[in-house]
């Protein structure tokens, strides 16, 4: 919630601008963005434009990112790295009520630059929307998944593959 001042001859005008992230905490998270003269009416328009801009993003065993992952807006930029069960969330603001409302328990994530929340949020859905499953990756390879997922845990390809 931002509370925004308009000077006019006879005083100030106040308005309000609120940022809203909604999610279903099992892969679908938006966010929304709505400006009015009073909070609920600023904070109804923020829904109603997250509602619209939902997007699904891929989890990993659903708890955490299938790769580590840069995202930027505007002088904003976030890295996210995929971490190991009962890590927790660590990560700063806005960017935690992204991977809370989106379903992520285990991740670390850093924002460098603007601390503007619009432009983390920003840069965090940035990062997220390029963010591939094991499967689109190896389709776009030709290869298997279990080849993919044997590669990554450090095992043998030549085993996997007979």
């Amino acid at each position: 919630m931002n509370r925004v001042a308009k000077v006019v001859k006879g005083g100030k005008r106040f308005g309000f601008a609120a940022l809203v992230v909604i999610g279903d905490q099992k892969g679908r998270v938006g966010f929304g963005h709505g400006k009015a003269r009073e909070v609920p009416e600023a904070i109804r328009k923020a829904t109603e434009s997250a509602k619209r801009n939902l997007t699904r993003v891929a989890l990993r065993e659903g708890r955490t990112l299938h790769h580590d992952i840069a995202g930027r807006h505007g002088a904003g930029r976030v890295y996210l790295r995929a971490a190991p069960a009962g890590t927790g969330i660590i990560a700063g603001g806005p960017m935690r009520a992204v991977f809370e409302t989106l379903g992520i328990q285990d991740v670390v994530a850093k924002s460098v630059g603007s601390s503007n929340p619009y432009n983390m949020v920003r840069a965090t859905f940035d990062a997220l929307k390029h963010l591939d499953s094991p499967r689109s990756v190896a389709a776009r390879r030709n290869i298997k998944v279990s080849t993919l997922q044997a590669r990554r845990v450090g095992g043998d390809v030549e085993a996997v593959a007979e």
